[in-house]
């Protein structure tokens, strides 16, 4: 399926292509080079982002090996691609930056998506010195982190389960404006030094404890259920709360507390949090 037969506007779609070799930080400074020329619409691994959110594709960075990267990023999945196509229709961007290491590759992305051939390439060389290159590089095969122009929240469902940080980039509209902040983030993907990794349901229960011996409105967890998916944890308490505080707020205080930290401990992505109160718990008359 080609995009010619999606849109009759194809050719007033302005295509960058923006292009450096692999970690020397092209996705770091996608949002920056995409602000200068006036483009809202970025390609990269996969994905099809508008500003601060993914409108469609998946991410390359979740590929198992670096094969099925190399597919992802390309869009030679024709679900994926005609995803990606549908989107590009819907929202009918004026100038798309296309992200790729090489001229062929951000060529071939364009073909692909049944996009006009590229009318400017911008060159990681021409906007970052070398030394700025070797450390993103060296962050790449060391750390094994990859940067995505987006907010780490727009990340947590499509990425629950791999390790998530935000990285937050000050930018400036031009010349005596106030800057601003843009938030990305860096993921570890699959094929990572780190490969796979999962957690068992007893962590999950022991941040929970933890978290209610901190509080004083829960007298103790009387049951847990951890269910562990695809998209994240749907977890499941009883829970016992202490005379004289208000259920409801507690209960909801304890859900938001638990909430934030299961997901900054495990980089896990939480569902849903049901809590059914089974109990009250009174206080002796001499206490």
């Amino acid at each position: 399926m080609s995009i010619l037969n999606l849109l009759d506007t194809r050719e007033k779609i302005k295509v960058y292509a923006f292009v450096g070799p692999s970690g020397t930080g092209k996705s770091y400074r996608a949002g920056l080079v995409a602000n200068e020329h006036g483009i809202n619409y970025i390609i990269d691994d996969g994905l099809f982002i508008k500003e601060n959110e993914i409108l469609a594709g998946n991410s390359a960075k979740k590929a198992p090996t670096k094969i099925e990267t190399v597919k992802e990023a390309l869009f030679l999945e024709n679900e994926e691609k005609e995803e990606v196509i549908r989107a590009i229709k819907k929202h009918k961007p004026d100038k798309i930056l296309i992200l790729g290491t090489s001229d062929n590759m951000v060529k071939k992305i364009a073909e692909n998506l049944g996009l006009p051939e590229i009318s400017k390439f911008i060159y990681i060389t021409d906007i970052a010195t070398k030394e700025e290159m070797e450390t993103a590089r060296r962050m790449r095969i060391t750390e094994g982190k990859h940067v995505i122009p987006v907010p780490t929240f727009a990340l947590k469902k499509d990425f629950s389960g791999y390790l998530l940080d935000p990285l937050q980039i000050f930018k400036s509209k031009g010349n005596g404006a106030k800057p601003y902040i843009s938030e990305k983030s860096i993921i570890r993907p699959t094929f990572s030094y780190l490969g796979n990794f999962t957690i068992s349901d007893s962590v999950f229960r022991q941040i929970i404890e933890h978290m209610a011996s901190k509080s004083q409105a829960i007298h103790k967890i009387a049951k847990t259920r951890v269910d562990t998916t695809g998209d994240g944890q749907y977890i499941y308490l009883e829970l016992i709360i202490c005379y004289g505080y208000n259920i409801i707020d507690s209960v909801q205080e304890f859900k938001q507390k638990i909430t934030k930290e299961i997901e900054q401990l495990t980089a896990m992505n939480v569902q849903n949090i049901e809590i059914v109160v089974k109990g009250i718990e009174v206080p002796n008359k001499e206490e």
